[in-house]
């Protein structure tokens, strides 16, 4: 959309947000119908010129929080209390609680590393436009290109990015691609490499934990993985994915050509020098998943709900004393 568009759309918005004009008074400025006007404000809403949000009270476990942190060698841990049944209201308020924990940590030139996926997606919606002078959003993964765009890291990077009037840097490479060789001769590019070690100066990385498990699969969603490809990698004893690397209950990468297809940052210990690397996931099916990613020690931060983190850690306990 051009940028004259965007300025129009944004006019129509503020005269009816801010100055409280109703739709027939501002059709008659323009000259329009009062239908056409609420289009064009729908149209404002979806080009993300216009922002709602209902300050929900976020209520979380401390008990659960401090015993993930305990067990796991965690930085810090955000339980949401009484998480609801709907996965996609779940996710909002995951994305409340990790973005208010992010803007405490935001400052100027500070360096953010964005992943992909809807636990990712759901920080950036939640995120109030707040300036940070020098600021830069770093893509750690390449593009979806079809499937969910919202999810996709470049557009998560950009939107981001907008949100703190900073500067980024994208992954011009899709995500997966279909031969290891292709995969490493794109990760060799000096552009890509660049962005990549940029990445590994992060004070802040955001990242979602995936599940070979169809109902939440990011990867099926976005036409990489099909059922019956899942259905392989759990029968390898793949648990979930993390960057888009497939790995065990072990929180072991897994030998299987998708990692090696992938066209990201390939060395995930390198983000244990990162400060705060926060894993935003949640619902009770995604527990192992989450279990092998804490094991795995790929993140130090993690923002859950109250049954995701009690199966965590009652699958930890009993395979201690098992």
């Amino acid at each position: 959309m051009d940028a004259d568009r965007l300025n129009f759309l944004a006019q129509i918005a503020a005269w009816y947000y801010e100055e409280d004009l109703d739709q027939e008074a501002i059709a008659g400025r323009i000259s329009r119908s009062r239908s056409m006007v609420s289009r064009l404000l729908d149209e404002a809403r979806h080009a993300g010129l216009v922002e709602f949000r209902v300050h929900y009270p976020l209520r979380t476990d401390p008990q659960l929080e401090r015993r993930l942190c305990d067990t796991f060698d965690l930085k810090e841990a955000i339980v949401l209390a009484a998480p609801p049944d709907d996965n996609d209201t779940l996710l909002r308020r995951l994305g409340e609680l990790a973005a208010r924990s992010v803007q405490q940590v935001l400052h100027p030139g500070i360096v953010i590393g964005v992943g992909w996926g809807t636990g990712v997606h759901a920080v950036v919606r939640a995120m109030p436009s707040w300036p940070v002078p020098d600021a830069i959003v770093v893509q750690l993964i390449g593009a979806v290109g079809y499937g969910d765009p919202l999810v996709d890291g470049a557009e998560l990077a950009r939107w981001l990015a907008q949100k703190l009037s900073a500067t980024y840097r994208y992954l011009s490479a899709p995500l997966l691609v279909e031969d290891e060789k292709v995969a490493q001769s794109l990760l060799r590019q000096r552009s890509i490499a660049d962005t990549l070690e940029l990445a590994t100066h992060a004070e802040i990385v955001l990242v979602g934990i995936g599940t070979v498990k169809s109902s939440l699969s990011s990867l099926k969603r976005a036409g990489y993985l099909s059922e019956a490809e899942l259905a392989g990698l759990e029968e390898a004893g793949v648990v979930g994915d993390f960057l888009s690397r497939q790995y065990d209950c072990r929180g072991h990468l897994a030998d299987v050509s998708h990692n090696r297809r992938v066209v990201g940052l390939s060395d995930l210990s390198s983000l244990r020098a990162v400060p705060r690397v926060m894993a935003i996931a949640g619902n009770l099916v995604k527990a192992p998943a989450i279990l092998g990613a804490l094991r795995g020690r790929f993140f130090n931060v993690l923002v859950t709900d109250a049954l995701a983190a009690a199966e965590v850690l009652a699958l930890e306990q009993r395979d201690r004393r098992g």
